[in-house]
């Protein structure tokens, strides 16, 4: 039997036969594209840029959704470095609670918790993020991660069951750190949000804030009606 055992054997891996295959890791699913249908529905949103973008043509979105004990976030913007939500007591950059997503030069996306400091954000040890996921493609950065709700007190995370102001940002990493944002003056949520209040809110980036006021709208139409009448 022992003979026969070899025979099989020596067939089996000295022949055309090329053995079995090794184990592979297994296949890491694909990030699940950002539905902005849900939007204003099941969860909040926030997008700037152009009139009617989506999570993969705003220059910046943001989504969250109570899931049990967390909240869920989702970031995107048009940038190849770094896109973050702060939380804020006021309008202003300086003592927020900040999550970024961060793409390094290995092309993976890590998300960070950041505390700033003033003008300067400071890379926190103690992340609450869970559950992170990230992708870096068509020059933009994405990523979805949940955090808790409720945390013991601590300086440097909030309690998310309060309303804050969200900051947003984005901007390039150098070696995976990041840097000073893109523009000089972030947008910022006109009101504290509330995470059980679900809004569909959209914030026009500078080059389509002239055009979107009352007053220029209002000026556009007359001048309009102006040149279709003619002068007397």
């Amino acid at each position: 039997y022992c003979f026969l055992f070899l025979i099989f054997y020596f067939l089996m891996f000295c022949s055309d036969y090329t053995g079995y295959p090794f184990p592979t890791a297994p296949p890491v699913d694909p990030f699940a594209k950002i539905k902005v249908d849900d939007c204003g529905k099941t969860k909040g949103c926030f997008r700037y840029g152009k009139p009617g973008c989506n999570a993969e043509t705003c220059d910046y979105f943001l989504s969250y959704r109570r899931i049990g004990a967390d909240v869920e976030f989702e970031l995107s913007a048009d940038t190849d470095g770094w896109v973050a939500v702060g939380f804020s007591s006021d309008k202003k950059m300086g003592g927020d609670d900040v999550m970024a997503c961060v793409h390094d030069d290995n092309g993976r996306v890590r998300i960070q918790h950041f505390y700033n400091v003033g003008q300067w954000a400071k890379e926190i040890q103690r992340n609450p993020a869970r559950d992170e996921e990230g992708v870096f493609e068509n020059n933009r950065v994405t990523c979805r991660f949940k955090r808790p709700v409720y945390v013991p007190r601590e300086e440097t995370i909030v309690d998310l069951h309060l309303s804050w102001y969200y900051l947003f940002a984005w901007g390039p990493a150098i070696q995976g750190s990041i840097t000073r944002h893109d523009i000089d003056s972030p947008p910022v949520s006109e009101r504290v949000v509330s995470i059980y209040k679900y809004e569909d809110i959209f914030m026009p980036s500078a080059a389509y804030q002239t055009f979107s006021s009352p007053f220029c709208l209002l000026l556009i139409v007359a001048l309009t009606f102006y040149l279709l009448m003619g002068t007397p």
